[in-house]
């Protein structure tokens, strides 16, 4: 099974997203996640992203509309929690347009107090009624070929669902004909802080998983930090994951240097795990 290699729009330079595809499938990508901030977002941009693949090789595989009301799904207020819904499903609706997955966290957030020495904190059963309404709300918006996926965050950043283990716990007490458009997102810069033991977190969490993040452990590129990308890759195969796995890191030297060679330690990694 081939790897599908993608890489977030900013990482590389370029005036438009056509521009950035070009350069991305010159470096070795297969795939683009694309991340708007809402007050950016224009039309010529959807137009862009339903041209890209035919344009550019590129295929738009990601997409999230950020900033405003981002990472406020659990806020407790709940008229900011209505506002983050509305944006939310704006994602929702353009992953639909170009068969892209987005996301959703418990939360996306600095912690305040940060929580060093209480990790894998539990939510009230009350808050994870209410998570799970809106997953039941959020993934009825999904279209077949597109995807809503939750992704755990480590402890400095959300204050529950830190492990893939929670997050599949939220999907499995959900409605079975909405979580079929849904799954998870198993980010390696998250999972080298949280996780125990990363390959089995991705072997327990099988099935659900079906977008992968590449970060190591510094969030620097993959290679440059030291989580051990034989057995995290060796893990993914045995699950069977198939889907786009996209650089969302730092880049540790020129782009047009590192992420070539980043994308062939990723490619010999996985055909040899």
């Amino acid at each position: 099974m081939a790897i599908k290699l993608s890489c977030t729009a900013n990482m590389v330079p370029g005036k438009t997203l056509t521009e950035k595809a070009h350069t991305v499938r010159k470096l070795g990508y297969d795939g683009m996640a694309i991340f708007v901030d809402a007050p950016d977002w224009k039309d010529e941009l959807l137009d862009e992203m339903l041209q890209m693949e035919e344009r550019t090789g590129v295929k738009p595989c990601e997409f999230v509309l950020t900033a405003g009301y981002y990472g406020h799904l659990m806020n407790k207020d709940p008229e900011i929690r209505k506002q983050a819904l509305v944006a939310y499903k704006q994602s929702i609706d353009i992953a639909n347009k170009i068969g892209a997955i987005t996301e959703m966290e418990y939360e996306y957030r600095t912690q305040d107090p940060l929580p060093l020495f209480e990790p894998y904190q539990q939510m009230p059963e009350e808050e994870k009624e209410l998570y799970v309404s809106i997953v039941n709300e959020l993934g009825a918006c999904v279209k077949p070929g597109a995807a809503m996926l939750i992704e755990s965050c480590n402890r400095y950043e959300t204050r529950y669902m830190t492990r893939l283990c929670d997050c599949v716990e939220m999907l499995e007490r959900a409605d079975p004909q909405v979580t079929k458009n849904m799954g998870l997102i198993a980010d390696f810069f998250h999972l080298a802080i949280e996780e125990v033991d990363i390959a089995q977190a991705i072997i327990d969490a099988g099935k659900w998983i079906r977008h992968v993040h590449l970060g190591d452990s510094n969030r620097l590129a993959p290679g440059y930090g030291h989580t051990d990308w034989n057995s995290g890759m060796a893990a993914l195969k045995q699950i069977g994951f198939d889907g786009y796995m996209n650089l969302e890191c730092g880049v540790p030297g020129p782009y047009d240097v590192v992420l070539p060679e980043v994308a062939e330690f990723l490619r010999k990694v996985h055909a040899n795990a």
